[in-house]
């Protein structure tokens, strides 16, 4: 019975490109209209498939964490593609669409970020060992989207570029107070201290980061410029002339919307400048992948701009600038896999098999999702006053802007 559920299923679901099934039995299903190369997918247990059926998408990634669903020469960009390309324009089978439901309908629950639960958050991933993130990001630690504005940049120099740019966005002078929410292993921070003479506070609530971002500043001599603290932004006090949050909106939960740029208004001076830059969604409001909530990022969410916007508003706060980034992280996220799978054998002796594999399928199923579906990156600037920032948006692309603000702080 299992088998023929699941085959009705997939069969549903996978009209283009050409998907194979080999089941525990031995049988073989053909799936799709035999377009582009055909991805062969076996499944080793029987007992996978009702949890295939019951929830696809936490149900295929603890299969193949786990090995019970294997891939033909592992081509999980493969297997990605055709999921997510077939799975995008519809709604699947009647029992996908009713926990797509109950998902949406209690997304409360799993947002519920009040500040204790936060930081347990947090530390289930940002406080994996120091060195994982070594064996697959820049030499900044920036584990966030990368910016690509020329073909063929290295991932040094992409997030280099995303660090330039979000400061020429804050129009930082020399002296400014900034926060930095989510200051993650320091390297904005950092950044915005020695380039461009900020005075720097940044918050995590990661007590790996913290460490190592400290760490950093005493190395650098910068401990007078940048204040790390292990702290939710939520106890910060006094207002800053710039508030920069990089990679860690998408960790706030829809219910405390409101509430963080609430503290975004408050801390803001009235001429000041916020960016924010999070992971989003050019789609309507949803839901978090059931593994990817499970696995790696309990608590986390990617926002409509819709969502957004609508608490933002209400604190009378102005958007004077709303960029949206498409295939960067796409790219990004092809680069930490590759640097990943070249020291797998390190990150094997870290974890083990089953966290390469985990990691690995967190890796690829990112990329894919913002290759295939509408993931992408929203930079948001704030303000209080419509003069705030200059009225074009020359001054982001002027070669001269980072030298000469670098050459003043000097």
């Amino acid at each position: 019975m299992w088998r023929w559920l699941l085959d009705r299923f997939v069969r549903q679901i996978i009209e283009t490109g050409s998907l194979k099934v080999t089941y525990p039995d031995g049988s073989v299903g053909q799936y799709g209209d035999g377009t582009g190369t055909t991805v062969h997918v076996t499944l080793h247990e029987t007992a996978i498939i009702p949890k295939l059926l019951r929830d696809p998408d936490l149900g295929v990634g603890e299969a193949y964490t786990d090995g019970t669903l294997t891939i033909e020469n592992d081509d999980l960009r493969g297997f990605m593609t055709i999921a997510l390309t077939n799975g995008k324009s519809r709604n699947g089978y009647w029992t996908q669409r009713i926990l797509n439901a109950a998902r949406k309908t209690f997304r409360w629950l799993q947002q519920n970020n009040v500040m204790g639960r936060s930081k347990d958050n947090v530390a289930h991933h940002y406080d994996l060992s120091g060195e994982l993130y070594d064996l697959f990001l820049d030499a900044d630690k920036q584990y966030s989207c990368g910016y690509f504005p020329r073909r063929g940049m290295s991932l040094d120099e992409a997030q280099e570029a995303k660090k330039h740019h979000i400061a020429r966005k804050l129009l930082i002078e020399p002296g400014m107070r900034v926060l930095d929410i989510g200051c993650g292993w320091g390297g904005m921070g950092l950044t915005l201290a020695r380039d461009y003479g900020a005075e720097v506070v940044g918050v995590t609530l990661s007590e790996e980061q913290i460490k190592v971002a400290k760490e950093r500043a005493r190395a650098e001599g910068l401990e007078d410029k940048v204040d790390f603290r292990l702290q939710d932004y939520r106890e910060v006090e006094g207002t800053f002339d710039r508030i920069v949050s990089v990679g860690m909106f998408e960790h706030v939960g829809v219910p405390y919307y409101r509430e963080y740029f609430s503290h975004i208004h408050d801390k803001l001076t009235e001429d000041g400048v916020a960016l924010i830059h999070t992971i989003g969604r050019a789609e309507p409001p949803g839901t978090t992948s059931s593994w990817i909530a499970k696995y790696i990022f309990p608590g986390g969410y990617v926002p409509a701009l819709s969502e957004m916007m609508a608490r933002v508003e209400p604190e009378h706060l102005i958007a004077t600038d709303i960029e949206v980034w498409r295939l960067h992280y796409a790219e990004t996220l092809r680069q930490w896999e590759a640097r990943f799978t070249a020291n797998e054998d390190r990150a094997r002796e870290l974890y083990d098999e089953r966290f390469c594999r985990m990691w690995r399928y967190y890796l690829i199923a990112c990329e894919m999702s913002f290759r295939h579906t509408g993931q992408v990156v929203f930079q948001v600037q704030l303000t209080h006053r419509h003069d705030a920032v200059p009225l074009s948006r020359d001054y982001l692309y002027r070669d001269d802007v980072p030298a000469e603000q670098r050459h003043a702080a000097e």
